[in-house]
């Protein structure tokens, strides 16, 4: 299957779809999620154009790694996290709704259930603030 450039994740990288923001560097940009699993939910993208795990370039897939091990720390502190939920989902038979490569960086607290998928919406204000602690968190 080819990338589709038209895909959310594209535009948001394009800059035609706004973005709560947690990181971004040459290579990889971290957002939260608009319909979290739990506070914090992020996402994690390259730049670069990759459909999934099956076509990204090495050195893409190892930034984007790299930048969620950043993610899940600050989320560790800033939401006094008691551990971290990584999953990334390839092709729709297993489970990829985005068909461009993401990771998704979740904070768990023992005994607290993720919500279910796409079943809540985040108000912008609450993402915003979660955004900035993060953006924070990263840079100190």
């Amino acid at each position: 299957m080819a990338y589709d450039p038209g895909n959310i994740f594209a535009k948001i990288l394009r800059g035609e779809i706004p973005a709560h923001k947690v990181y971004e560097d040459d290579h990889v940009l971290a957002f939260l999620d608009i319909m979290p699993r739990a506070a914090g939910h992020a996402l994690v993208i390259p730049k670069a154009p990759a459909r999934n795990l099956l076509d990204v370039e090495a050195g893409d897939l190892a930034a984007v790694m790299a930048v969620a091990q950043r993610v899940a720390q600050a989320q560790m502190k800033v939401f006094t996290a008691e551990g971290i939920t990584l999953t990334q989902h390839n092709e729709k038979a297993g489970g990829q709704e985005v068909f461009h490569l993401h990771v998704h960086v979740i904070p768990r607290h023992a005994g607290v259930e993720l919500l279910p998928p796409l079943s809540h919406t985040e108000a912008p204000d609450v993402l915003a603030q979660q955004a900035a602690q993060l953006r924070a968190a990263l840079m100190g």
